[in-house]
């Protein structure tokens, strides 16, 4: 089947969705392609509160966030239960499949929306066998709060990014026997609203600078051994076992870009590089969301999403946009950036993540102060609003960050 539509979303979260609308407002016509049978993404599995804030101004579940904004883009072309098969940048071409067959779209301008996966518990190599029990925090989430099973009953959580701490309480409420939340950095990796709000008022222990270094058990996990850690190795004689039949992996999320490597600019940090339009390097692609980098808010990657589906709808209705202007390199204190080119003609948001701790942080635009930041941590996003009527915003821009470390 052969489709023209002028803006095509690859992805159905909360920045495709915000790319959907944001083209809408413009009058263009959009097509969506998710692999999920709905739209949502995570957002679905994620009843706890937390989201809305900044686009609604209240507090909402993952499910509810989900319905506000589903009923503010009205309806809208959709192709779900679809896998995109290749994407021919040169022809503005895709070919997917659904059970239906092969659909060959064109569009006028491509959003992607694709978001990020879990890194797999095998990414950290640790020895052992491999038996039933050991699960990422977010298909511990989907088992409990969609298909309603629990994994286990007594569990460890390997790693402290936000899913995981969150299961820990989710899991917790539910019966189940936390053993502890096990982080090998010297300092939590996730929010420190998530520190307080799910692991110290619940009394799960978190243990910093510890990790798993065995696993126990053949047919189902039997107990896993963990060690303190010093600069990346464990400490000698520290070792000690816990005996569970669940482990939880949270150990980060990894922009979900296969489908373009070799054709979009991508960092090492496997995000996509875009400038302040959340434009590619193709005139006509644009990126949004997770796949860009990994951001603490849902909130703001709908936003990002709108700012991507507007520009795409005026590409796709021959408007020109301004060329770049500049390069946002990320100096020294600075180890994330969420745009990495400036065309320099509208205010907009940047967000970056520190290298390491620091209590109070000073991030500079080349070597000017624009906002300071109190117990700064790689794991929450500092958000800056570069204007370019006070700052230069031409040519190489330097980010960098200085402080007191932690």
């Amino acid at each position: 089947m052969k489709m023209r539509y002028d803006v095509v979303v690859l992805g159905g979260g909360a920045a495709g969705m915000g790319a959907v609308k944001g083209a809408k407002d413009l009058d263009a016509s959009v097509l969506l392609i998710e692999r999920e049978p709905f739209t949502g993404g995570v957002l679905n599995q994620c009843i706890h509160t937390g989201f809305g804030l900044q686009v609604f101004k209240m507090e909402l579940t993952g499910p509810e966030y989900h319905e506000f904004y589903r009923n503010k883009i009205g309806k809208f072309d959709a192709l779900y239960e679809t896998m995109v098969l290749n994407i021919d940048f040169d022809e503005n071409k895709i070919k997917a499949m659904n059970s239906e067959g092969i659909h060959e779209i064109e569009y006028g301008a491509l959003v992607l929306a694709t978001g990020a996966r879990e890194r797999p518990f095998e990414a950290l190599r640790v020895p052992g066998t491999r038996p039933a029990g050991i699960f990422t925090a977010g298909l511990a989430q989907k088992f409990v709060n969609l298909e309603n099973h629990l994994p286990g009953h007594r569990a460890v959580i390997i790693g402290s990014g936000d899913i995981g701490m969150i299961m820990a309480r989710r899991l917790f409420l539910e019966g189940v026997k936390i053993e502890g939340v096990y982080e090998i950095m010297p300092y939590p990796g996730g929010l420190t609203r998530n520190v307080a709000q799910c692991l110290e008022d619940f009394n799960i222990p978190l243990h910093l600078s510890t990790s798993v270094v065995k696993i126990h058990g053949k047919r189902r996990l039997e107990g896993v051994t963990v060690a303190k850690f010093e600069n990346n190795s464990p400490v000698e004689g520290s070792e000690r076992f816990i005996e569970c039949d669940t482990l939880v992996a949270s150990v980060g999320l990894i922009p979900e870009n296969d489908l373009v490597k070799g054709k979009i600019e991508i960092g090492p940090d496997e995000g996509i590089f875009v400038d302040d339009l959340m434009r590619t390097n193709y005139e006509n692609v644009f990126a949004c969301g997770n796949n860009v980098c990994i951001h603490d808010l849902v909130d703001f990657t709908t936003t990002e999403g709108e700012v991507a589906g507007r520009n795409a709808a005026m590409v796709a209705k021959r408007e020109s946009l301004p060329p770049r202007a500049g390069i946002i390199i990320a100096g020294s204190g600075i180890r994330i950036l969420s745009i990495h080119y400036t065309t320099a003609t509208e205010p907009f948001k940047l967000y970056v993540r520190v290298d390491k701790p620091m209590e109070i942080a000073t991030v500079n635009v080349n070597d000017k102060p624009v906002k300071a930041a109190v117990n700064a941590r790689p794991s929450e996003m500092i958000e800056l609003t570069l204007n370019p009527q006070k700052i230069d915003l031409k040519g190489k821009i330097i980010v960098s960050a200085k402080g007191v470390k932690k």
